[in-house]
């Protein structure tokens, strides 16, 4: 069994099973289409507790390219899955199902930023935002992981 940890902004969209997909980067081991799994907050602290109570079965694991670049709006400049390059209504739609929605991602306000705040931020200038914030700009590769929930 595998566990998979998630930030706050994450964490009601995870419980709720309306995000049921993760990007990660490449480790030794990830879940196995199949298997179960076990999704986490706050994992290796005293605040860790488990969101979603009936472990959802992992779907697909596959491999995704994304890259980002502090010179466009909306940060993302590309995301390719299974090799296959995504065009930027499937960005969007993406985007919103990875958790960035603007209706459910867990931010309140724009940070401060030195990128123009958008009149309605959409599903890709978050997560293109919270891209560049955590794993810096410039292009990543690891795995789309997918999940159903138990019957």
């Amino acid at each position: 069994m595998v566990a998979y940890s998630f930030a706050p902004p994450f964490r009601q969209q995870v419980a709720g099973l309306t995000k049921r997909q993760t990007v990660r980067a490449h480790r030794k081991r990830h879940a196995r289409p199949g298997e179960p799994l076990q999704l986490y907050t706050a994992m290796r602290t005293k605040h860790c507790r488990k969101l979603v109570e009936a472990d959802p079965i992992c779907s697909a694991v596959v491999p995704i390219e994304i890259s980002t670049s502090e010179l466009l709006d909306e940060w993302i400049a590309s995301i390719v899955i299974a090799g296959v390059p995504l065009s930027r209504d499937e960005i969007e739609t993406f985007a919103a199902a990875d958790g960035f929605d603007p209706g459910r991602f867990g931010m309140t306000k724009f940070p401060d930023i030195r990128k123009p705040v958008l009149e309605i931020a959409t599903a890709r200038y978050w997560m293109g935002w919270w891209w560049t914030k955590t794993h810096g700009t410039g292009r990543f590769d690891g795995v789309l992981i997918t999940w159903e929930p138990v019957a």
